[in-house]
């Protein structure tokens, strides 16, 4: 069997009680940094009797056929990765992907999630999100995406590097204007824990003004388009739907999106699709 084990994302003592046991007992753990396994299997208090591997994005591809293989002979193996649940902007996708092809047993032990934990403090709509990992690290790239989801009526969470989040900001504030509402979580469930909320000029006066810049990890959450923001343009709604084809949607999956994602009616997203 192979088991996804969620780990803290701050406090150690907010991780499952199988978490322990499951590391203890598995054939092979498969950490995305072993140091950082070494130093939690000590703050749990336990020894790991089976085999230790490195498995992180530098390595996942080859990593999966060796422990698929493994798997096939009746190995148990357990994945962490360095914080919160292994697949979710970490590496595992492809490992679950793999084993579920090949008909193996995947459990797994559920853990803090920083999506989850910071959507919920947030105090924006939680009912519907989307959760869009890291932007491009390129500067145009990352105003391409965010112009994308600039009509997404969902709320928006990413994750965002420290050193990044000011230049990130700046953009949000220039894409989605200056009173879209905006959450920065940093150092969630650890010592310096800290939230603060404003509209897009708001957090950009703050960033702006920190003396020694952003520290810890950083999770931004970002309320959805309002109705009236969304642009109803049939050239507009003609390309979201192009796009939406793009990733492998059918035409009318991808009309369907399109609708559910702007608010525009979906007889209109027909009509303009197929102009």
């Amino acid at each position: 069997m192979l088991i996804l084990a969620g780990t803290s994302i701050g406090q150690v003592s907010d991780v499952s009680r199988r978490l322990g046991p499951a590391l203890s007992s598995a054939d092979v753990v498969a950490a995305e940094d072993t140091r950082r396994l070494a130093r939690l299997t000590a703050e749990l208090g336990i020894e790991t009797r089976g085999r230790i591997v490195s498995f992180f994005e530098g390595n996942e591809q080859a990593r999966t056929t060796e422990l698929v293989d493994l798997l096939r002979v009746g190995y148990s193996v357990v994945l962490v990765t360095d914080a919160g649940m292994p697949s979710i902007s970490d590496p595992g996708y492809r490992l679950v992907a793999e084993a579920v092809a090949a008909g193996i047993d995947v459990s797994v032990i559920p853990g803090p999630s920083a999506v989850l934990t910071a959507l919920a403090i947030s105090g924006l709509p939680v009912d519907r999100f989307t959760f869009e990992g890291f932007l491009p690290r390129k500067p145009k790239a990352r105003d391409r995406f965010l112009a994308d989801v600039a009509a997404e009526r969902r709320t928006l969470v990413f994750f965002e590097s420290p050193h990044r989040t000011e230049s990130t900001l700046r953009a949000m504030h220039a894409v989605f204007g200056p009173e879209r509402r905006v959450v920065v979580c940093r150092e969630l469930t650890k010592t310096y824990e800290e939230v603060v909320r404003g509209t897009t000029l708001d957090l950009l006066e703050w960033v702006e003004g920190l003396e020694q810049g952003v520290r810890g990890e950083i999770t931004i959450v970002v309320e959805g388009a309002a109705a009236e923001e969304v642009e109803l343009d049939p050239d507009v709604l003609a390309d979201l739907v192009d796009r939406a084809e793009a990733t492998g949607l059918s035409r009318k999956d991808a009309i369907a999106h399109v609708a559910s994602t702007t608010g525009a009616p979906k007889n209109l997203v027909y009509d303009a699709a197929h102009a």
